[in-house]
């Protein structure tokens, strides 16, 4: 598999704080999406830290189109359209002034491109950006960092403080953006109704740690909850289990292989399930050994 951005083994502590980063592994294939999922301070943003390299890591390795990034490698980061959740830009400047300013920092920066995002987003030139609103001040990042013609776009809540409308323009944008599959896109977002959209690809972090990076589809498609009364889960084999929430007369079983329980445990009520009840699952539920 080609991958554009990969990540091995990486660790980081930091001082004064339990939290940490724990041999945190995953691979972003060209041409896709990659949805990043957990709970606030599961450890999203110090992981697109160490991959940008504007926090360090203690440990692991991290290759962005094949290689290690570095503070002095202004090939990768001209290749790296990024997107905070926060504002980035000053708010006394306009749209105008800031293409002026991109044109210093971005060898491929392109003022029609951006004239056009600004037009496509409704945007004004000459507003100062302290007048914008939070879904405007998002849209204006947005096409800041494609207007440099990146080959992965790094995203931290992108979509955040977009009305369904404006969610859905920006979806489609990133939906065209890796019809080129030299192009590929890592999306934290708390949102994964966005990400069953457009996601290829879904990696979940769990205090620090990932507890699955899956292709989305296996996810929807694959994965399932068995509804059983507590006679019927003492028939489940404990190899078929993932996670278990038991309720007051009902026990929830997560299955990675609807198909197969179908057929293995006939007449047990099996649903399907989405990325936030798979989540929900794994995190509140008994461990994988549970029975």
């Amino acid at each position: 598999m080609d991958t554009i951005l990969e990540v091995q083994s990486l660790c980081k502590q930091y001082k004064k704080s339990d939290f940490s980063l724990h041999d945190v592994s995953f691979s972003l294939p060209r041409g896709a999406i990659m949805g990043f999922v957990g709970e606030n301070g599961a450890g999203k943003s110090t992981t697109i830290g160490c991959i940008l390299n504007t926090l360090i890591k203690d440990g692991g390795s991290i290759k962005v189109f094949g290689k290690e990034m570095a503070d002095d490698r202004v090939d990768i980061r001209n290749d790296i359209g990024v997107v905070y959740e926060t504002n980035s830009f000053p708010e006394h400047l306009t749209a105008t002034q800031i293409t002026s300013a991109m044109g210093y920092i971005y060898s491929e920066w392109d003022d029609k491109l951006f004239g056009e995002y600004l037009a496509k987003f409704r945007l004004p030139k000459n507003k100062r950006i302290k007048t914008f609103s939070r879904g405007m001040t998002m849209k204006l990042a947005i096409a800041v960092a494609l207007s440099h013609r990146p080959k992965l776009l790094i995203l931290d809540e992108a979509t955040s403080g977009l009305d369904p409308i404006a969610r859905d323009e920006i979806l489609d944008v990133f939906l065209d953006f890796v019809q080129d599959e030299n192009h590929s896109i890592f999306l934290s977002s708390h949102i994964t109704s966005d990400l069953e959209k457009v996601a290829d690809y879904i990696t979940f972090i769990h205090e620090g740690k990932i507890i699955f990076s899956e292709k989305k589809d296996v996810l929807k498609y694959h994965y399932g909850i068995m509804r059983l009364k507590a006679a019927q889960f003492d028939g489940v084999e404990k190899q078929d289990i993932l996670a278990v929430r038991r309720h007051d007369y009902q026990i929830d079983v997560l299955v990675a292989d609807k198909q197969g329980a179908e057929k293995k445990y006939f007449g047990v009520v099996i649903d399907n399930i989405t990325i936030d009840e798979i989540m929900l699952m794994l995190v509140k539920g008994e461990n994988t050994n549970a029975g």
